[in-house]
């Protein structure tokens, strides 16, 4: 399905994160790819790189950095002269911008978690666009953001905005012939996940809520939609926010499957990390 296709995809830091998956699917539907990684955690995604059937290049990206993103496109060009796609699986909170502190954040923590988680993915495109040619898709992975999640606090202020700022990429980047749309993920089981306060029991109250059911360790789901979404098959599809999560945002009632003995909900995984 994705045979010559060239695809750029951020945010994998180990083989658990979604966007690890989206680059192995790619890769077994014929596709191209080039991984992105930032400072430290550059490590992480080339010793993850290393375990996909065909490792391929980690270049710098800092998504908040103007030069970066500019060398990135160069880069791209000079080495494909043009762009099929990207995933956008990049989000950051500070530590007092999450975790049940909302009313605690100070401006510059939201500020930062909205740049990062939000703004970032306008930017990317901006970038990127250029190289597609009048042909293209920008895929983002956002989290349900229509609730409030306890303790997900400017997180999930953030991932309101991405969504938000879907609806207007595609808008922008619709008469150019470029796709913009977001997968909005169950919770996946990761090594940043499993740091959020409350992960666990959500994700374990997860399965039973979603009428399709739902194994917070297998990503391979979210990777497939995300793929149709920067496949040719999803060419009249822009702007919208597409639910990977085994259905549990249709059932009503779902809060109460997600709550543990003091009947609060707790705070949801980063999906993509």
């Amino acid at each position: 399905m994705l045979a010559g296709k060239r695809f750029l995809i951020t945010g994998v830091l180990t083989r658990k994160s979604i966007a690890f998956a989206v680059a192995r699917e790619a890769q077994l539907a014929g596709a191209e790819i080039l991984l992105t990684g930032f400072g430290r955690t550059r490590r992480m995604t080339e010793r993850a790189a290393a375990r996909l059937p065909e490792p391929p290049d980690v270049l710098e990206l800092d998504v908040n950095s103007e030069e970066h993103l500019a060398d990135l496109a160069r880069e791209i060009g000079r080495r494909w002269s043009g762009l099929d796609g990207v995933l956008h699986a990049i989000a950051f909170a500070p530590a007092d911008a999450i975790g049940g502190r909302f009313m605690e954040t100070p401006a510059e923590s939201a500020l930062e978690a909205f740049r990062t988680s939000a703004y970032s993915y306008q930017a990317l495109a901006r970038h990127l666009a250029p190289l597609m040619d009048g042909r293209g898709s920008v895929v983002g992975l956002d989290f349900d953001a229509s609730v409030a999640w306890p303790s997900y606090d400017w997180m999930g202020v953030a991932k309101a905005a991405l969504e938000s700022v879907n609806r207007y990429l595609a808008r922008e980047l619709g008469p150019r012939g470029i796709r913009s749309n977001l997968i909005s993920a169950g919770p996946i089981s990761s090594p940043a996940a499993s740091g959020i306060d409350g992960f666990e029991q959500l994700a374990s109250g997860w399965p039973e809520a979603a009428p399709l059911g739902w194994d917070t360790e297998d990503p391979t789901p979210v990777a497939r939609a995300v793929l149709f979404l920067l496949s040719d098959w999803s060419e009249a599809i822009s702007g919208e926010v597409i639910h990977v999560d085994g259905g549990a945002h249709a059932v009503a009632g779902r809060a109460e499957h997600q709550t543990g003995s003091n009947g609060r909900a707790r705070a949801s995984s980063l999906a993509q990390s």
